[in-house]
């Protein structure tokens, strides 16, 4: 008679390689190789007597009976994961955590992990993708995500960090060479460097409803290259206050039109592990929370 051991050998890689969609996401869940996850659960296909996977060179998919299988045994490693994750205490909490943030979340999320969460949790390694692609959590396996804007997948469960605002600014040689505009209408004869966000240029966008889409010499889906562009006197363009607080402290840029409120945009933390939330998870997210939520508002 097979041991409980030899019954449950493969469970891990089948469930993980099920929630993550392919052999080489589940090895980076399981810190093995794609090889060793496909052989063990080949090993529980030929024990049980039954494909479980349906394999192609392009996708990876349960068939009827792993899709049945999955159903019953996902649910009892989750809720073992989960006692695990009860009795560990945040002190000696530990892991791998994969977070993806847009490319203007960069550079102040690291400001504050460093200064705040690794000195709290040094036991738990950030892997940080910085990046304007919507990124699939679950394909990718990836834990925690931060997006602007409002909430389109709602197989994630989202949490809010504020709304963020946005301004216009332009360096200190550019208004000198240029002059300031002074109004919405004449931003038109200013040269503005435009974020494309989907292929398109993102319209400059005002509290009371007004929005323009002005001509101008750079398009970028990199925000960070359309603050180097500015840095550089490219022109003027619409910004994230929190992406450029510094740069406007020290005075390398200036804020165009400050008597015209800009529009705001809300931010969200995402994961996909509903209430099965790791407690190394759960902890980023509440550190976000307190880090960068409170500085939404500027």
């Amino acid at each position: 008679m097979a041991t409980i051991l030899e019954k449950t050998a493969g469970l891990v890689a089948f469930v993980r390689t099920v929630d993550a969609g392919s052999f080489a996401s589940a090895a980076r869940l399981m810190g093995a190789s794609p090889s060793a996850v496909s052989k063990s659960v080949a090993r529980l296909e030929q024990r049980l007597g039954v494909r479980l996977l349906q394999r192609s060179t392009r996708t990876l998919s349960p068939t009827a009976e792993g899709a049945a299988y999955y159903e019953r045994v996902a649910p009892h490693l989750r809720a073992i994961e989960e006692a695990e994750d009860i009795v560990q205490v945040p002190e000696n909490v530990r892991g791998l955590l994969r977070v993806t943030v847009p490319t203007t979340f960069g550079r102040p999320l690291i400001a504050a992990w460093a200064g705040s969460f690794l000195d709290r949790y040094p036991d738990i390694k950030l892997e940080l993708s910085v990046t304007d692609r919507r990124v699939d959590l679950i394909r990718e396996s990836f834990d925690i995500a931060v997006r602007f804007g409002e909430l389109q997948d709602t197989s994630l469960i989202g949490r809010s960090l504020g709304a963020l605002h946005y301004v216009l600014a332009a360096s200190p040689g550019y208004l000198d060479r240029r002059g300031a505009p002074r109004s919405i209408d004449a931003l038109k004869q200013h040269a503005c460097l435009r974020y494309l966000r989907a292929g398109r240029p993102l319209a400059f966008t005002f509290a009371d409803g007004t929005r323009i889409v002005p001509e101008g010499p750079f398009d970028t889906d990199d925000a960070h290259y359309l603050i180097v562009a500015a840095l550089e006197g490219a022109g003027i363009t619409q910004f994230m206050r929190l992406a450029i607080q510094d740069d406007l402290a020290n005075g390398r840029l200036r804020i165009v039109l400050p008597e015209i409120p800009m529009s705001t945009e809300p931010v969200y933390v995402l994961h996909p592990f509903g209430r099965q939330l790791p407690l190394r998870a759960r902890l980023f997210i509440d550190f976000l929370v307190e880090a960068i939520g409170g500085l939404s508002g500027r």
